[in-house]
């Protein structure tokens, strides 16, 4: 199964993970795997197929003029109504260069001629984040027919999601931990296209998946080597799996977790399983930063700093270093924790204490699986 020719299987389980006075939403999903189908190890990721929402497809249709039922070509897939094309084939939720770039001809919009020059590419940027092709054209209406429109759209395309389970625990089951992206713009609800897609389906929904195997971010495969991973919200996913991992194969080697969210009370995600593994000497080490229970706003990086010395001991003693979870601002935040540990626990100028951070990533004991 590929990427071209996904497993279409279906969803075994649609579970929220976080109380129901909890201000996020995230899910456990699970997906029944046949015999014979896909076969994964902790630290891969899924490839989900999504497709489009009646609703996005309605209000598209509705800001182009176009009728559904017209017939369309879609490439290698053939002919199809535009609804279907809209539902399953072709990206109408993103805007990208080449549809601002299509809209400002039609129109001759001078803000968005503006915007289009080499030079303001960050200022592109930054006036379509949040923004969805319906906020577009619904501002600057464009009259073209649906063969010019799919011409400048792009295709609908898989997203990729760590996998947080470990199939020596769950055989025949491939687990996700997943938040649906929901938010206003201007007062208008908006919805992330997969994370939506996946949170709406329920049990025996068929949904279509693949795998795409990791080149390096898996636990250690020495079963003394320790583990540390830094894992703030849903960034706790591959280590539910590299922990269900460690546990089936018996490895002893110590294993260290950072977790944070806004509230121990609500978003203490996995808890029981979490606490379990510790009873049980999996989890050696357990630091939690929950970021709204106190005045001062605390998160992985200061727990970090906080553990600092022991922090240090664990990487001199060989550990494996992973973090997961938002690029902006948490891993940058984390690499620099790192970088003032290293200096003050391994008596490092700033510079040294940079070169041993990379000597981490080269020597392969730091990983980073970041989004």
């Amino acid at each position: 199964y590929t990427k071209k020719r996904p497993l279409i299987t279906d969803m075994a389980h649609n579970v929220k993970l976080g109380r129901p006075q909890s201000t996020k939403d995230v899910r456990q999903l699970v997906f029944r795997l046949p015999e014979d189908t896909i076969r994964y190890e902790a630290g891969d990721a899924l490839g989900v197929w999504p497709r489009n929402s009646d609703r996005l497809v309605d209000e598209w249709l509705s800001v182009t003029g176009l009728d559904g039922q017209t017939p369309v070509e879609v490439g290698e897939h053939g002919l199809m109504s535009l609804r279907s094309a809209l539902t399953e084939r072709i990206e109408i939720a993103h805007i990208s260069r080449d549809l601002v770039r299509f809209v400002q001809e039609r129109t001759g919009d001078a803000e968005l001629a503006d915007l289009l020059k080499p030079e303001n590419k960050a200022a592109l940027s930054n006036w379509a984040w949040g923004r969805q092709s319906i906020d577009l054209l619904a501002q600057h209406p464009v009259s073209a027919s649906a063969h010019e429109w799919l011409r400048v759209l792009k295709r609908l395309q898989p997203r990729l999601y760590s996998i947080s389970s470990s199939p020596k625990e769950n055989p025949g089951e491939v687990h996700l931990t997943v938040s649906p992206v929901r938010y206003n713009f201007k007062g208008v609800p908006h919805h992330g296209v997969c994370s939506t897609y996946l949170a709406d389906r329920s049990p025996g929904d068929r949904v279509a998946i693949y795998l795409q195997p990791s080149s390096n971010f898996r636990p250690p495969s020495d079963p003394d080597t320790p583990m540390i991973m830094v894992g703030p919200g849903t960034g706790i996913a591959p280590f539910r799996g590299f922990l269900q991992e460690r546990r089936a194969l018996g490895h002893s080697g110590p294993n260290w977790l950072f977790f944070g969210e806004q509230h121990a009370e609500t978003d203490y995600y996995y808890r029981d399983e979490i606490e379990q593994m510790q009873a049980e000497g999996v989890l050696t080490e357990l630091d939690l930063a929950f970021s709204r229970d106190q005045r001062e706003k605390v998160y992985v990086q200061h727990l970090m700093r906080n553990r600092g010395a022991e922090l240090w001991r664990w990487l001199q003693d060989g550990a494996q270093l992973y973090v997961c979870g938002t690029a902006d601002p948490m891993a940058k935040d984390v690499d620099r924790a790192l970088c003032e540990i290293a200096a003050e626990h391994g008596n490092l100028d700033a510079d040294g204490a940079k070169e041993y951070v990379r000597s981490l990533s080269a020597d392969k004991r730091y990983h980073r699986d970041v989004y």
